[in-house]
């Protein structure tokens, strides 16, 4: 009796299990077929598209999911609703796909991501596969999906004279250098180191940003006006222009609009209005005289900004790494270059991407652990990150990934500035982001890659 028992209720398992699967199969073709329906895509992109919603990418990683409705069942809804929230955490898929809808490069850092998980083979998650007999890659898909990437990288991403055995590596050599107008970049470097952008004169780019020191303060968080504490970390200057976004929740979308900002912010510079600084320049007859040599209409916040940016972009620091990836092998040692084989086999370089080896992407900071709770203390506005940019409650607690070039000098680390010791935020990261605590010698290779990332500066005027 126990026995016909217990074959029946396998055979309602099993039954129930391969509805669920059939079902499952039938919905993923079903969505996927629209892939294949729009026309005005290119064939390749269209594939790609066709691919990774066979595969249902889509599930996790979309802001908008088209789940099946097995997915409301209990104890599924819960297991459903779970991988849903740690994909969209790892991973947001949607300005990939409206690159390939568009035609436009894939984001940097998206194709880094996918790269690694084609590469080891842990997407779909097994449990997943389980149910989603179709969703595994074949040999032909990761094919596909590689070749399809390391286009994409070389066409829109791999540097100029990146030597061609590392132009599909997800970081790439800085430029040489980044084109620029000579006698805006003389203005924007007198107006960079003037603290009459500042309420009382006393504070300017340079405060934070010392080019003596790696483009930072060495503070936790910066002082303003009349040693105000600022809330957050000031990030390093050098190389900026290589981020995709400013700040660190990505509020400005260029140089120039970062510029704006710490002026008239009543916590750093404090000035109340753009009239207010033009007023103490228009005083400067030098100044105002070079000035208005490049810019006609005279002084402006749109004027001052353009002419800062354009001093900024000048801020290129090529290090021993850089050479190295152009062809010079003997430029790490082996230390170093054991370093920079864990920084990829651990995944740092799918976030630390391209030429600023960061600023591409945002990020969860806690992916793998509760960093916020363990770091106790209390939650802050400037914690929100992203969110305050965006409003999206997606975006809370993701930052912008910062550059690792000259990470060596920029101490302390973090939006947060909770770490001041380089081989300690490596384990941070490592514990909060990947999950994974590395041996000692594992540790010190990597912080030695990172060293290799310090830089030099050469000014403008000596290129």
């Amino acid at each position: 009796m126990l026995k016909k028992f217990l074959l029946a209720a396998g055979g309602v398992v099993a039954s129930g299990y391969f509805a669920l699967s059939g079902y499952a199969w039938y919905h993923d073709r079903a969505y996927a077929a629209q892939s294949a329906q729009r026309t005005s895509w290119s064939v390749e992109n269209g594939r790609i598209r066709t691919l990774l919603d066979e595969r249902a990418c889509y599930y996790c990683h979309a802001s908008t999911q088209k789940l099946p409705g097995y997915a409301r069942l209990p104890g599924i809804s819960q297991l459903s609703a779970y991988d849903v929230e740690a994909g969209s955490k790892a991973f947001q898929i949607d300005a990939l796909f409206a690159s390939l809808q568009n035609g436009t490069p894939a984001p940097e850092a998206d194709l880094a991501k996918l790269e690694a998980v084609v590469k080891d083979n842990s997407m779909p998650p097994l449990r997943f596969r389980a149910v989603h007999w179709n969703a595994a890659l074949s040999n032909a898909d990761r094919a596909l999906l590689l070749a399809w990437i390391g286009k994409q990288r070389q066409t829109h991403y791999a540097s100029a004279d990146v030597a061609a055995e590392f132009s599909n590596e997800p970081v790439q050599p800085l430029p040489a250098s980044i084109p620029v107008e000579s006698r805006k970049v003389a203005l924007g470097e007198r107006l960079f180191h003037d603290p009459r952008l500042s309420a009382d004169n006393t504070v300017s780019c340079a405060s934070c940003h010392k080019l003596s020191k790696g483009g930072v303060d060495g503070l936790k968080t910066s002082l303003g006006v009349g040693a105000q504490v600022g809330p957050i970390n000031a990030p390093t200057v050098f190389n900026a222009a290589l981020n995709h976004r400013q700040f660190w929740d990505g509020r400005a979308g260029t140089l120039q609009e970062q510029a704006g900002g710490p002026p008239l912010n009543p916590i750093e510079m404090a000035s109340t209005s753009w009239a207010q600084i033009i007023a103490k320049l228009e005083q400067d007859k030098s100044l105002s005289d070079a000035f208005r040599k490049v810019y006609p209409d005279g002084y402006s916040g749109a004027a001052i900004t353009d002419a800062i940016a354009e001093f900024e972009k000048t801020l290129i620091t090529p290090s021993r790494f850089d050479a190295y990836l152009r062809g010079k092998k003997t430029a790490l040692n082996a230390v170093e270059l054991r370093g920079y084989e864990l920084f990829k086999t651990n995944r740092c370089a799918t976030c630390h991407v391209g030429q600023n080896l960061g600023g591409q992407s945002f990020e969860m900071m806690g992916l793998k652990g509760d960093y916020f709770h363990d770091r106790g203390t209390a939650l802050t506005a400037a914690d929100n990150g992203r969110l305050s940019a965006t409003g999206d409650e997606r975006d809370r607690y993701r930052f912008k990934t910062p550059t690792l070039r000259n990470v060596e000098l920029t101490a302390p680390y973090f939006h947060d500035g909770s770490t001041g010791d380089l081989n300690e935020a490596v384990r941070v990261m490592l514990k909060y982001q990947t999950g994974k605590e590395l041996p000692d010698a594992d540790v010190d290779a990597l912080v030695a890659f990172l060293k290799s990332l310090t830089g030099t500066y050469k000014p403008y005027a000596a290129h």
